[in-house]
């Protein structure tokens, strides 16, 4: 069995993944196929399942043990407020409409900024200030609400605790549930 990532490890890993996504969607560009479609939903999906389980347990340790937290959190959360409002419109759109390929590349760009300040800034600080058996534990729950997260954009849907954690399992079932109904994300 391997052993527990800490929570920096598992963010950046999804950090990663989601690069590659958006590096094969950039070597699409311009075509309008159900491929595009599919890579499209599923960057929507993954980076959803990524900011909610963020949001239910990363900002608030950053709240409670970074220093300055407060403010660094309310930053990344507004970020991600813009980014699911990107997402919210792309969702709407078929990679032959005009807006499509232009609402993707805003979409790259808000994520690969926040990208930047996470891995950058936040979770240096974070390792700064929290314990090694701390990390593992915030890694632990990130995973565990990944499971369980909507895999839509709910741009009005709380994003702070208690509300968010909550909520979100059942958005997640909802949206899962017409994931399958739909085939979306398949």
């Amino acid at each position: 069995m391997s052993e527990q990532q800490d929570v920096v490890e598992v963010l950046v890993t999804d950090h990663r993944e989601v690069e590659g996504m958006f590096g094969e969607l950039e070597r699409m560009t311009g075509r309008y196929d159900e491929k595009v479609k599919l890579l499209a939903e599923q960057v929507v999906i993954e980076l959803v399942r990524h900011a909610v389980a963020e949001e239910a347990y990363l900002y608030p340790a950053v709240r409670e043990h970074v220093p300055g937290g407060d403010p660094l959190a309310d930053k990344e959360l507004a970020e991600h407020a813009e980014a699911e409002r990107t997402m919210k419109k792309l969702e709407e759109l078929q990679p032959d409409d005009e807006a499509f390929w232009p609402t993707m590349d805003r979409l790259m760009a808000e994520i690969r900024q926040h990208v930047r300040d996470e891995e950058n800034d936040l979770f240096p600080r974070l390792r700064q200030a929290c314990s090694e058996e701390q990390l593992k534990e915030l890694g632990e729950k990130i995973q565990r609400a990944k499971k369980t997260a909507p895999t839509r954009p709910h741009p009005s849907a709380p994003d702070e605790p208690p509300a968010n954690k909550l909520l979100a399992p059942g958005a997640g079932l909802v949206d899962r549930l017409r994931d399958v109904l739909t085939g979306r994300g398949r």
